[in-house]
């Protein structure tokens, strides 16, 4: 995990959630919390987040939970997660960055239609240092143009 430095305590949940709360009222955000269907029970995180210099583009990051990798969570919500973002934050362009050696986020990005676009070094703010990433983006489908 990237972002979220271990251990995440609770009080690090709370003003993560409320940051997304506030830019999701201001209409720079899309967060959402991935439950299991069955239990309700938390399974992960996803986020659509616009672009600060360039309003029409935006970015998607998400985290699962590790006892719930390789259940097709994701393949399930990232399709999802990329036309909420085109419909309701009226995005043109959605990037995502993964690490290299990660290859069901990967096999996600692409199953979505994501394509690579290049590589660069994105900060990791759990670790405090910059990382090497793949980006991957995709255009808003002409059907929603």
């Amino acid at each position: 995990m990237a972002y979220w430095p271990v251990p995440f305590t609770y009080a690090m949940a709370v003003v993560c959630i409320d940051a997304a709360c506030e830019r999701a009222r201001r209409g720079d955000a899309l967060p959402f919390a991935v439950t299991e269907k069955a239990s309700g029970e938390l399974t992960g995180w996803v986020m659509l987040l616009r672009d600060e210099d360039n309003r029409r583009r935006g970015s998607l990051g998400y985290w699962l939970g590790e006892k719930h990798h390789g259940k097709g969570y994701m393949r399930e919500l990232a399709p999802a997660a990329l036309a909420a973002g085109f419909d309701l934050l009226d995005l043109d362009v959605i990037e995502a960055a993964v690490q290299p050696g990660n290859a069901a986020s990967i096999a996600v990005l692409r199953a979505c239609g994501m394509k690579p676009t290049g590589e660069g070094m994105v900060y990791a703010p759990a670790r405090e240092r910059y990382e090497l990433c793949h980006f991957f983006e995709i255009q808003r489908p002409h059907s929603l143009a």
